[in-house]
């Protein structure tokens, strides 16, 4: 029953008796209770992973559009044995809570292992990439097909860059760093460097 005819018979039976209105009323106050419980088990929670070497502008673009179509956004910065950063985790995920200290939104969190799998452990139900190219969307798509075959419940959901960002990558901006370029214009204010 839907909940136009379900208020729709409340008001009817009013009609009939107080004891009824009592009654309908409490079994209304009960679907609401319901409805809302049911949309706070089921939030829109996306992961949004990286190793975020440093997150770049291009990073921040992807997450700023990303958040009015997810109840939460969990940044995850995963720690990747093959990889050695030049920037540790604790610098690389504090710099992010300072990028959006007043987004009730977002969350960051480290992991390690399958992204795939820890969705699972923060109940994502979808993962975030940001697209620059072509390239990226066939590496992307890998990926995702990949992880659609490990867990059918997580979806991948592309976002495509900015044009003024599709040359942004956590690569150059390290190259740029190490060889004491001008990195300002790569990466958000709240990184400071010096």
């Amino acid at each position: 029953m839907s909940i136009s005819a379900f208020i729709n018979l409340s008001s009817k039976t009013s009609l009939c008796s107080d004891t009824k209105v009592y009654v309908n009323l409490s079994n209304l106050f009960l679907l609401l209770f319901f409805i809302l419980s049911f949309n706070s088990i089921h939030m829109r929670i996306a992961l949004f992973p990286g190793t975020f070497d440093p997150i770049t502008l291009g990073h921040t673009d992807i997450i700023n559009r990303a958040l009015p179509l997810f109840d939460k956004l969990i940044i995850g910065v995963g720690i990747n044995t093959n990889k050695q950063p030049m920037f540790s985790l604790e610098q690389r995920m504090d710099w992010i809570r300072q990028i959006y200290i007043h987004h009730p939104k977002v969350e960051v969190q480290s992991y390690r292992g399958l992204t795939v799998n820890f969705c699972t452990d923060i109940n994502a139900h979808f993962i975030l990439r940001g697209i620059r190219n072509v390239g990226d969307y066939e590496f992307e798509k890998s990926i995702a097909d990949m992880n659609r075959s490990l867990n059918p419940l997580v979806e991948t959901v592309f976002l495509t860059c900015s044009p003024m960002y599709t040359s942004y990558s956590s690569t150059i901006v390290r190259d740029v760093i190490t060889n004491q370029g001008d990195y300002s214009k790569f990466l958000p204010v709240e990184i400071n460097l010096t």
